[in-house]
């Protein structure tokens, strides 16, 4: 079974540089996904502005993530992963019958911890806080990366 991966935030992102850039990486993944074993690379924007906390924010993002679905929180108290590490990942996922894979972005100010559930893994980036956007742009990258370490193309370097 091929699996889809959603990268899931909260909030829109109105266009500029950094929508270019998170358009043209998922346009680039989406062209590896079928021979990699995928679906898709698909973006879903989760309107959090009637959210009045940071927790209904993180309720909202994951309640409607199916149970059966693999489900990463990008959070800063996660685990960092090498792109081959996510690579392996995502293929070990597909190869085990996984339908959907979500990477979930909280809104402009992060997760509540409290309100992630169990079952999702954390992922960091890293020990650094970064600007909304360009965690967009930087897991949009990282996606298309890891398909072209599993399409064997000269992208990724060690």
């Amino acid at each position: 079974m091929a699996a889809k991966i959603i990268i899931r935030a909260g909030g829109s992102m109105r266009a500029g540089p950094e929508r270019d850039m998170v358009d043209d990486y998922i346009n680039r993944a989406n062209l590896l996904a079928r021979q990699t074993g995928f679906l898709s690379v698909e973006e879903q924007a989760v309107d959090v502005r009637s959210c009045k906390s940071r927790e209904e924010e993180t309720q909202k993002l994951f309640d409607s993530i199916p149970n059966s679905a693999l489900c990463f929180a990008l959070d800063e108290r996660g685990k960092a992963f090498a792109s081959r590490q996510m690579a392996k990942t995502l293929s070990q996922a597909r190869d085990e019958g996984q339908a959907e894979i979500y990477l979930v972005i909280g809104a402009a100010d992060g997760f509540e911890p409290s309100a992630i559930p169990a079952s999702a893994r954390k992922w960091a980036l890293g020990p650094q806080t970064w600007p909304h956007k360009l965690v967009r742009v930087m897991i949009a990258e990282q996606t298309y990366r890891a398909l072209s370490i599993l399409a064997g193309t000269p992208y990724h370097r060690d």
